[in-house]
């Protein structure tokens, strides 16, 4: 389907057009990056240069002050050039942007990590751990923050820190035992006492370096203490996840063109002609498609209303169920492009293979299958 009929401003297409534009550089890596498991400094670099990790902090401290609906359109065209690098830059993005829409910290702490953030700065929240599981689901982090009379000192392990090597900033989440919960804490990526273990040896986003970051004695300053987990208890819906489906949107529809390209350019000597007039072949296209217009409605209809702060206060399941959604949607689409490709598609050199291990990722980012197929059951019987 066309995607510029979501286009609703000028920067719509903008973005769309400069995007395009690293599509050559982007490609050029991602299979090295993917082969080695290497990480993306590159691609990282190019979009801080031309401004896109500050695409959500707000105009009034210096960004482009985009909702979710705007970044949404971009996000998924990067997806479409590189899943790991998209994968990365969509925690910054949504981040600054959850972080500014709240207004969590105090004025002075979000001016200061303003000029950071205009500087080309980069961020995610470490949460994860492995004796918790997953964050959503509620457990206590074993890492853990003592008050010594003027530092803070942190101990512990996070897991899964996506973009790891490439992140300034660390919005690390440790418990608080003074305040009887966890905190958040904003570290510097050369703050002593930090490093990165690498362990990430995986099939999906290889590139992503979602290493364990490591916290020795790492001692703080009281005002590096910026967030309480009860800061966001009101956060029932979160607008700025849909960043992480809209990454694997883009990769499907890097998937569909890969597919649609090459039935049209292969000739086998038993037909006259592409594979493009072949009746199974022409299904095949025509589900993709089916598939991409059906997520890309949902997706962009509930930015749509998240972004309106009348309708988000109706919202109940629609932010789980467009994740929900898109991100089988994307795991079709490109099971189905293999298949008009055929066996060409598992080769090493075809990055079709790359997106098929990449958008299967996105059954582990939150919130996971079952739980949104929960909440719909309880949403229906209350």
């Amino acid at each position: 389907m066309n995607k510029s009929l979501f286009y609703k401003k000028k920067i719509h297409e903008q973005w769309d057009e400069k995007l395009e534009q690293l599509r050559l550089q982007f490609q050029q890596h991602a299979q090295r990056i993917d082969e080695q498991g290497a990480f993306p400094y590159e691609n990282l670099q190019t979009l801080r240069e031309i401004g896109y990790t500050k695409l959500t902090l707000p105009k009034e401290y210096g960004g482009e002050g985009y909702n979710v609906y705007d970044i949404l359109l971009a996000h998924e065209k990067l997806g479409s050039l590189d899943g790991s690098t998209a994968l990365i830059v969509s925690w910054t993005l949504m981040t600054v942007g959850e972080l500014y829409e709240h207004r969590y910290w105090e004025p002075a702490q979000l001016e200061a990590f303003a000029k950071e953030v205009n500087d080309g700065a980069i961020t995610n929240r470490a949460v994860s751990e492995f004796a918790m599981g997953s964050p959503a689901r509620g457990g206590k982090p074993a890492s853990q923050a003592i008050y010594d009379g003027s530092h803070w000192v942190l101990n512990g392990r996070k897991n899964y820190t996506t973009g790891s090597y490439g992140l300034d900033y660390f919005l690390t989440a440790v418990w608080v035992e003074e305040h009887k919960q966890m905190g958040y804490f904003l570290i510097h990526k050369d703050t002593p006492g930090v490093s990165i273990e690498e362990n990430w040896d995986v099939l999906s986003m290889r590139g992503t370096g979602s290493h364990d970051l490591v916290l020795d004695h790492v001692k703080l300053a009281p005002e590096c203490f910026v967030e309480l987990a009860s800061d966001r208890a009101h956060l029932t819906n979160n607008g700025w996840l849909l960043l992480i489906p809209a990454t694997y949107l883009g990769i499907a529809q890097a998937a569909r063109d890969y597919a649609v390209e090459f039935a049209k350019t292969h000739s086998p000597n038993s037909i006259t002609g592409t594979i493009s007039q072949l009746p199974n072949v022409q299904a095949l296209i025509g589900e993709i498609d089916l598939q991409l217009s059906k997520a890309r409605f949902v997706l962009y209809g509930v930015a749509e209303a998240y972004d309106d702060v009348n309708r988000r206060a109706h919202l109940t399941t629609e932010l789980n169920v467009a994740k929900h959604i898109v991100t089988n949607a994307a795991i079709t689409i490109v099971d189905k492009a293999m298949r008009i490709v055929g066996a060409k598609s598992l080769q090493q050199t075809c990055p079709l293979q790359r997106y098929y291990r990449d958008v299967r990722a996105g059954l582990h980012n939150p919130p996971m299958d079952e739980i949104t197929i929960q909440k719909l059951a309880q949403q229906a019987l209350k």
